[in-house]
Order: C-alpha cells, then sequence, then structure tokens
C-alpha cells in the first residue's frame, strides 16, 4: 500500500472550527427559510449543514489519527458544502422577501456553482483512495485533466443560461434564470458542458479503474479498505439506479420513492464518509465481508418479495380485471410467507458465492466443525474433519495440527489427505512452540493457560492469509481444544502401551539371551568337565588292573560311569530345555518334532511350507507350544496330541490341540497360560484358548510377520 500523504504539520482544528461555525450559520439561515421551502428541501436543508459537521470531524479525525489527504478532501467538502447551504437559503430569504437581502439571485446562483468542487472533490476522493496519493507517477495526467474539467465546469456553471434550483444541488422551492447567464453563449456554452458531462464520466470511470487495480494488486488488508469504500458507493448507485425506476414507474409522491430517496441522501450525508473513516483509521475494518453479505442477503430478499407483491397484486389483479384490494393483498402475504424461507436460503447462497467465492464462509466452517465435534465418531476422524473444512475455509495449500505429547510436537492430522508426515519437532519449554517459519501462519492450541498444540496454514506466496482466514484459524483452534487434548491422552496413553510393550520385549529377550548364556555355559563348562571325567574315569579303570587288590575298584567304577552318564544325559537335557541348539542351527520343525518324539503321550507336529524367522518369534513359538505340551501331559489326561506351525495372511500361527479332558477357559488359573499370553503380547501376537469339558483343548498364537 502507498504510503499516506498529506502530513504537513497544519492543525486541521481552525478548519474543523470554521466548518461548525458555517454549519450553524446554515441551520439558522434554514429554519428563517422554512416557510418558503417544499417539504423535501426543507429536511434536505436541515440535514445538510448536520452532515457538513460529520464530514469535517470525520476529515480532522484522519488528519490527526492517519495524517491522510483524504481528511483534508474532506474537510473541504464539508466546507464548501455548508457555505452551499447558506448561499441557498439566503435566496430563498431573499427572493421571498423583496429588498430585504442584497442580489438574492446571484447568491443563489452560486450555491450551484460551489456543487460542482463539492462533487468533483469526491471523485477525487475516489482517485487517492485509500492511501491520500495517486496509485502511481502514470496516473498525474488523469489528476491534471480532473483538475482542469472541474475549473472549466465550474466557469460553464457561472455563464450558462439556465434554470437555477433551490435549495442547491436540485431544489423545486425556487427557480428563476441564472442572472449572469450570457445568452450569445447559450449554444457553445451548453455544447461544452455536454461534453464536460462525458469528460466528467470518464474521468469517474477512470478513478474507479484506479480503485480496482489497487485493489487487485493490493495487500488483504488494502483489499478491505476498499470493500468499506467501494460497498458505500456501490449501495449510492443502485440506490439511485432503483430512485430513477421508481420516479419513472410510480412517481415521486410514491412511498417507495421517498424511502429510496431518503436512503440515497442519508449515504451520500452520513455513509459514505463514515465507511471512509472506517477503511482508512481500520477501525472495524474486518467486519465488511459480513456486512456486504447480510446486505445481498436482504437486498436480495426485498426485491423478491417486492417483485412476488407485485406479481400477484397488480398482474393478477390487471387480468382479472379487479383493482386489488384485501383479497389480493392477504394473498400475496400467504405466498411470501409460504417462499421466505426457500428465498432466505437461495439468497444466503447467492451471498455467500458473491463473498466468499467457491469456499466455505467462516460460519459454515465453525458449524460444520462444531457438528463434528457433537457427533460420536472417533478423535482422528475430528481432526481430519477439522483440517478439510479449514482448508475449505481459507484455500489454503496445506493445513496441519499438530499435538504436543511429551516433549515433542506430532503431526496428527494434515490436508490434503496422504501427504507426506512431517517428523516429529522438539518442544523446549512447556508453552514455548517451535517456529514455523516454512509456513504461511501458524495459531496456538490452548485450554486453561496449558498449551496442547498448534494449527498451521501453508498458502501461496503470493496470497498470504486475509484478516477474515485469520480469525477463523483462532477461532477453529480455540474450539479445538477439547478435542485435541483428548487426542493428546489418546497418544500418551498409546505411549504408554507401545512403552509398556517394549519393555516386556525387553524383559523376554533378557530372559532369551540369559538362556542361550546359561547353555553356551553348561555346554562349554560343566558338560566338558563331565565328558573329561568320563575320560579320566576310563584310563583309570585301565591302570586299576594292574593294582594288586584292583578287583573292588574296578568293580566300582563302573557304577561311577553310569552316574557319570547319567548326570551328563540330565545336564544335557537341562541345556537344551534352557534354550535348545536344534533352534537355533535347525529351526521351528526340527526342534518341535525331536520334543515331540520325548513326549509323554504320542505328538504329532505339522510344519509343512515354514522356514526360518526372527530369533526371538521361532523361541517364543516353541516355548508357548513346550508349555502347552507340557500343560497336555500334567493334566489334560488325552491320549494324543498334535502341534500344527503354519504361514499365512501376514503372520505365523501354531495350534497345540489334545482330546484330553478340556476345562473351562474363564476358570484358568495357572501361571503357564498367562505366561504364554505375555510372550506373543510382547512381539504383537496373541492367544487363544477353545475348550470344553470332555471335549479336549486348543491353544491357538498368532504373531504378525515384520512387512
Amino acid at each position: 500500500m502507498a504510503r499516506n500523504s498529506g502530513s504537513t504539520g497544519t492543525s486541521p482544528a481552525p478548519f474543523l472550527a470554521a466548518t461548525v461555525v458555517l454549519a450553524v450559520i446554515a441551520l439558522v439561515l434554514a429554519v428563517v427559510a422554512w416557510p418558503h421551502l417544499e417539504p423535501a428541501d426543507a429536511y434536505a436543508l436541515l440535514a445538510g449543514p448536520i452532515s457538513c459537521v460529520v464530514y469535517a470531524v470525520l476529515g480532522t479525525l484522519i488528519v490527526r489519527r492517519a495524517h491522510n489527504t483524504i481528511g483534508w478532501l474532506l474537510l473541504a467538502i464539508a466546507a464548501g458544502s455548508a457555505l452551499m447551504f447558506i448561499t441557498s437559503a439566503y435566496a430563498v430569504i431573499g427572493v421571498a422577501n423583496p429588498g430585504m437581502l442584497p442580489l438574492p439571485k446571484v447568491v443563489g446562483a452560486s450555491s450551484e456553482w460551489l456543487f460542482v468542487p463539492v462533487v468533483m472533490g469526491l471523485a477525487f476522493i475516489l482517485l487517492v483512495f485509500p492511501s491520500g496519493g495517486l496509485p502511481s507517477p502514470r496516473w498525474r495526467p488523469v489528476a491534471v485533466v480532473a483538475a482542469i474539467a472541474t475549473a472549466i465546469a465550474f466557469v460553464g456553471f457561472v455563464f450558462t443560461p439556465r434554470q437555477v434550483g433551490l435549495p442547491a444541488p436540485g431544489g423545486v422551492s425556487l427557480t428563476y434564470d441564472n442572472p449572469l447567464g450570457v445568452a450569445a453563449l447559450r449554444h457553445d456554452v451548453l455544447g461544452t458542458l455536454a461534453g464536460l458531462g462525458a469528460v466528467s464520466a470518464l474521468l469517474l470511470a477512470a478513478a474507479a479503474t484506479a480503485l480496482i487495480v489497487r485493489y487487485r494488486s493490493g495487500s488483504p488488508e488494502l483489499r478491505q479498505q476498499i470493500k468499506w469504500f467501494g460497498f458505500a458507493s456501490g449501495a449510492f448507485v443502485l440506490c439511485q439506479i432503483v430512485l430513477t425506476i421508481s420516479l419513472i414507474t410510480v412517481g415521486s409522491e410514491a412511498a417507495i420513492t421517498v424511502v429510496i430517496g431518503l436512503a440515497s441522501a442519508l449515504l451520500v450525508l452520513f455513509g459514505i464518509p463514515v465507511a471512509i473513516t472506517i477503511a482508512i483509521l481500520r477501525y472495524g475494518l474486518y467486519q465488511i465481508d459480513v456486512i456486504i453479505n447480510r446486505t445481498v442477503v436482504y437486498g436480495l430478499l426485498a426485491a423478491a418479495v417486492t417483485g412476488v407483491y407485485v406479481a400477484i397484486v397488480a398482474g393478477i389483479g390487471a387480468l382479472a380485471g379487479y383493482g386489488g384490494g384485501p383479497v389480493l393483498t392477504l394473498a400475496a402475504a400467504v405466498v411470501i410467507a409460504m417462499l421466505f424461507q426457500p428465498l432466505r436460503r437461495r439468497a444466503q447462497n447467492v451471498a455467500d458465492r458473491v463473498v466468499y467465492g467457491e469456499r466455505a464462509t467462516p460460519y459454515q466452517v465453525l458449524s460444520e466443525f462444531a457438528d463434528a465435534m457433537a457427533r460420536t465418531v472417533p478423535l482422528g476422524e475430528q481432526l481430519e474433519r477439522m483440517v478439510s473444512l479449514l482448508a475449505n475455509g481459507t484455500r489454503a495449500t496445506r493445513v496441519e495440527v499438530w499435538i504436543k505429547v511429551g516433549s515433542t510436537l506430532r503431526a496428527t492430522a494434515i490436508w490434503p489427505h496422504g501427504a507426506p508426515e512431517p517428523d516429529p519437532r522438539p518442544v523446549t519449554g512447556d508453552d514455548e512452540l517451535p517456529a514455523f517459519d516454512d509456513a504461511s501462519a501458524s495459531f496456538p492450541i490452548r485450554q486453561d493457560d496449558e498449551t496442547l498444540g498448534v494449527v498451521v496454514l501453508d498458502k501461496p506466496k503470493n496470497e498470504p492469509p486475509s484478516p477474515t482466514e485469520t480469525a477463523l484459524a483462532e477461532h477453529v483452534a480455540s474450539q479445538a481444544a477439547l478435542v485435541v487434548r483428548n487426542v493428546r491422552l489418546d497418544a500418551e496413553l498409546q505411549d504408554t502401551i507401545d512403552e509398556l510393550r517394549a519393555s516386556r520385549r525387553r524383559l523376554v529377550q533378557a530372559q532369551d539371551s540369559e538362556r542361550r548364556k546359561i547353555e553356551r555355559n553348561l555346554h562349554d563348562g560343566a558338560q566338558q568337565q563331565l565328558v573329561a571325567l568320563g575320560v579320566q574315569l576310563g584310563l583309570l579303570e585301565r591302570f586299576a588292573r594292574d593294582v594288586v587288590g584292583a578287583e573292588r575298584m574296578i568293580g566300582a567304577i563302573p557304577g561311577l560311569q553310569q552316574m557319570l552318564a547319567d548326570a551328563l544325559d540330565d545336564l544335557r537335557a537341562l541345556a537344551r530345555g534352557i534354550y535348545p541348539p536344534l533352534l537355533a542351527d535347525r529351526g521351528l520343525a526340527v526342534a518341535l518334532d525331536a520334543q515331540a518324539r520325548k513326549a509323554a503321550i504320542p505328538t504329532t507336529v505339522e510344519a509343512d511350507g515354514i522356514g526360518r524367522y526372527d530369533q526371538q518369534m521361532e523361541a517364543t513359538v516353541y516355548f508357548c507350544a513346550l508349555e502347552a505340551l507340557q500343560n497336555v501331559a500334567k493334566y489334560a489326561n488325552a491320549t494324543s496330541a498334535a502341534v500344527r506351525i503354519a504361514e499365512g495372511d501376514g503372520g505365523l500361527t501354531f495350534q497345540v490341540e489334545d482330546d484330553g479332558r478340556g476345562f473351562e477357559p474363564g476358570a484358568a488359573t495357572g501361571s503357564g497360560l498367562q505366561g504364554m499370553a505375555d510372550r506373543l503380547d510382547a512381539i504383537g501376537g496373541t492367544l487363544e484358548i477353545e475348550s470344553v469339558p470332555g471335549a479336549g483343548t486348543r491353544i491357538r498364537g498368532s504373531i504378525p510377520l515384520p512387512g
């Protein structure tokens, strides 16, 4: 946006005081001229000085707060308008009371002259709005031509032979020929004025073009400023169009004509300067979208209701040869009541499309998000819905919801769906969030002074978030606190579960590692020592044959050798039970088949098609199956058992089944089944127990395969 100009250091207070004095004089003269005025002119002459004070006060405020040239233009318009109303009232009083005041007709004609710079002042405001300067040096010729056109129009109004209408502009209470009109210049001057009207229209169009150029290339804040001025000006133009149509169709005495004329006057006298002030001082700047939305809605409703009423009362009445009356009026009221809600919805859709385009309105976003929160849906889906709605309402290219879990921020919900998930970010303090410099904006999510997370928006570099979009994101972030807290609790609980599983997995791994260590120690230490001892006993037997009285010693040696062999067998069995070498060397099928041959009851092993797996997975299946077979031998009173291992559906499953007496699964209290369940759970597996008293038992375990 261009830098504000007009900061000359001159105080606007004297100009404000002078304008107020002129306005008071105009009011006094209007009261004196009241008996000689038509009703419409009388009220206009009273409202005019009040509007001059409004223009002057707002202009002073703009100069003091923003140092903007537009403030001085408003002061000039206020002073010129006050002089216009003074000279108009003066002329009415002077003409109505001959000889009372000098030169009343000349003074009255001068009031119309003053109307020219007042109107062109508004055109200059349009040209320099809202910065107070021209859009660029290329627009200087336009400003020069506008100034020259204003001067020519002023001179033309002075000398053109025409009817003066007072009070100016366009009053009907007093009309007379221009006392300074030059008859010889009638045709030339009138032609000049006609051409000047076209030039003025072109200048206004050029100024409007400058405003459009500013809007298209400006920042979001500049666009909001222009919307305020455009809204007030557009409303005035629309009122003028409707007023013209009303004057042609129903005449100046109709109520609708009076109302529209009053609305048009109020817009010029008060609406436009107030809109200019709000835009320049940025007070309440960002509610303009809501105001335009509501105006479009109610304007369309008013047009539709009027059309229905005219169609029924005038159209049907004319066709039926019936000039209206209470019956048609009542029928029109009933039809309007029935159509009101459908018409309102259609009007709201049109207004939303005009103001917000294809995106959702802020109110739709907040309403739909609140509705999603009220419905019983998973927390993750609520966040996914939130980022989708926010992206739709802000036209963002990417929306992320980060949730603080422990000492990190995690991207929990991302739009567009399927986008790559960014890495977690560390959090340095309790309420300090990392900077998202690569995004357009970020909005913290807080509840009870606690930071729960952050909403991150990313938009194109040339389209930063507008104030309305920023406010929408802040509202969504504030409403999302409860959902985010619940999601964070769920994430923390999941982290605790994962940590518990990891801890259990580490314990099982440590147990298996210790088992393998003990097995190696037994194999390499005590077992080898016992083998060596057996060899030494054999040598002792050979040596003893040469010793006198060795028969008794020789007879004892076989017993010692048998005891040594038994100890060695027990030690080997113990080592295999701790961690069987067959399992490490040849896998599940061979290791379980070896154990099945030693089982107390006939046991078969079916393990076709399985290969080698992770050491921890093989150990889990092996020891769970071994525990199940031991339970069968101890408690089932079965005649046979079967072990089945298979791979399929992304997992490895094993099943131990017997034909024993069975039991009630809910009544099982042994530590063996719980140990099996713990082992499986530690690596993400599950355990199922199927048993019916008298019908055997089936133990089934499943472990997901990696990948």
